[in-house]
């Protein structure tokens, strides 16, 4: 074979360099979309179909219908806070955050009928006239009482290992699902965008649920590559803000996740920043809201609202607070104490465990919540489900401190300089289970459904009202039982659980076939790094099932381990 010359060599090598790996684009196909159209807001008759590309073009429609006849413009918007940065994995890194450039389309196909399923296919036109189509889907309306619905539960995808793995299982085990769910934390850094639409490692947010993903795991030296699944170019998506939704104070560190980690109260943004903009200069939730098209609550917008989808109402409150390590020694900001570094530092402060919208007795939220499980749509659902972030009941490290503002303990010595900055949550002052678990008992609400603490267990209440956290999707943290504990401090003035629910539930053992321990028993939960878990309601019986997959063995079995009916 006749060796390369030099000038073709080194026009090949700088060929290779410019290509980038955003979206689908490879050296032989012409630029694609960056992702698959995905479905949000379906009405009674209409649904919305949002894509994303990396140009603004001259027009983004959609085709629709049996012979793809129907026409619906899009509108089109940029992303205002996308970004990468010196963490990001893609090609041409920058050291520093710097914005890129993502448009947003959307286009509401209307006309439609209940029950009836319509292809669609989307098409951009570049700004050099150039079109490119996505492959052709199926959207449905919203659908009304007494459909039977298959319904996606699940949270915490954060491109972690399995997360391809559960999603494509998800499809293989039980075909297209109607609707997901979603209890938080979808990615990492939200203002990262390769998370949400190319990550090099192949498991980002987008092509994780739309059958894009390529990501590769090992065992025994066997490796098997999991694409995730076709999922959201079908299903409406319905979400919960938790704390990976959040970023902190905009553009004051030189790297994205410092950024994210840097949120303050409002209040003390107001001391330090006084006539700024007190969103840039404490947290926001910007590219989540930019990104989906969700319902809206009057009082709350995007961040809490309800809706009804067949024979479900569903409310979706903003329970989430800041992630701060527990560790005493850190040299981060935590739960419990400031670092020695910044002691004379109030504006590095983190603050504690900060809670960024409240839900305490009284407050708006709160309110809006009292109206919605009195109104004649929750009243009259055949199915009551809230969905929020943060565990009311949970084996998982994350349920601890108590969900409630932080109290600041600062102590100086006999001159007033300060010594230590330390936290305290007082229990008794738990805002979900003092104010809203009462509040949706006497709703009677069936299933409260979340996340956060990375494992599947599951509690039911005396009432009879069930709580599932389905979150060992992508990976996992343990589960603080038996022998492994929570780290906690013991010389606090509170009481701060190390092992089991701290709020007083015994976990159900799941009913069909649990995972069993060292010891032989069978355990009341599932938190694995090899093992994913993902839910399926059924409502056409009021079934939950929940199944595990063994990525070590890709040639298994996916295993039905729980089932339950709501009443």
């Amino acid at each position: 074979m006749k060796l390369l010359t030099p000038v073709l060599l080194l026009f090949l090598c700088l060929t290779l360099i410019s290509v980038r790996s955003f979206g689908y684009t490879n050296m032989t196909s012409a630029p694609q979309l960056l992702t698959d159209p995905f479905l949000q807001l379906p009405t009674e008759n209409s649904v919305r179909v949002v894509w994303f590309t990396e140009f603004a073009g001259q027009q983004h429609q959609v085709t629709y219908g049996e012979n793809l006849q129907q026409t619906a413009i899009a509108a089109t918007t940029k992303l205002s806070r996308t970004r990468e940065d010196q963490n990001s994995r893609i090609n041409n890194q920058s050291q520093q955050p710097v914005q890129r450039h993502i448009w947003r389309h959307e286009a509401e196909v209307n006309g439609l009928t209940s029950g009836v399923r319509v292809n669609y296919r989307v098409t951009s036109t570049r700004e050099d006239g150039q079109t490119i189509s996505s492959n052709v889907f199926t959207l449905a309306p919203k659908p009304q009482p007494n459909t039977p619905l298959k319904i996606l539960l699940t949270s915490d995808h954060q491109l972690k290992p399995m997360t391809p793995a559960n999603l494509q299982k998800v499809v293989e085990t039980m075909g297209r699902v109607d609707a997901v769910w979603f209890a938080g934390d979808l990615v990492n850094v939200p203002d990262r965008a390769s998370e949400w639409f190319d990550d090099q490692r192949g498991n980002a947010f987008f092509p994780s649920l739309q059958g894009h993903a390529s990501y590769e795991m090992e065992h025994n030296g066997v490796k098997t590559t999991y694409t995730g699944g076709e999922i959201i170019q079908h299903a409406p998506m319905y979400s919960c803000i938790g704390n990976h939704e959040v970023m902190g104070r905009f553009a004051r560190t030189d790297s994205l996740d410092a950024e994210f980690n840097d949120t303050i109260p409002r209040d003390v943004a107001q001391r330090l920043y006084k006539g700024q903009s007190l969103i840039d200069h404490s947290f926001n939730t910007y590219t989540y809201e930019e990104i989906f098209t969700l319902p809206q609550s009057r009082k709350g917008g995007k961040k809490y609202y309800a809706v009804s989808f067949g024979d479900v109402r569903l409310v979706v409150l903003y329970i989430t607070n800041t992630w701060r390590t527990p560790k005493l020694d850190s040299s981060y900001k935590g739960r419990y104490k400031e670092t020695e570094i910044d002691l004379n530092q109030p504006e590095n402060w983190g603050y504690g465990q900060l809670i960024y919208e409240p839900i305490t007795k009284g407050s708006r939220q709160y309110e809006w919540l009292e109206t919605e499980l009195n109104s004649q749509e929750f009243q009259q659902a055949k199915y009551k489900i809230v969905m929020f972030h943060h565990p009311p009941h949970t084996l998982g490290d994350n349920i601890v401190p108590a969900y409630t503002d932080p109290v600041q303990i600062i102590e100086r010595d006999a001159e007033g300089k300060i010594q230590a900055v330390r936290y305290e949550y007082p229990k008794a002052s738990d805002y979900i289970i003092r104010d809203v678990i009462p509040l949706l008992e006497a709703a009677k609400v069936q299933l409260v459904f979340y996340g956060h603490s990375h494992l599947w267990n599951r509690f039911i209440s005396s009432s009879g009202m069930h709580f599932l956290e389905t979150s060992n999707v992508g990976n996992s943290y343990g589960a603080a039982w038996g022998d492994q504990k929570r780290e906690v401090p013991f010389d606090y003035q509170d009481d701060y659980t190390a092992t089991g629910d701290p709020n007083g539930l015994a976990p159900v053992l799941p009913a069909i076939n649990p995972l069993v321990g060292e010891n032989g028993q069978p355990l009341p939960y599932v938190a694995s790094n090899d093992i994913t878990v993902f839910s399926i309601f059924e409502t056409a019986t009021g079934t939950i099932s929940s199944y595990r997959f063994d990525t070590r063995k890709p040639d298994s079995e996916v295993v039905k381990f729980d089932e339950f009916k709501l009443q």
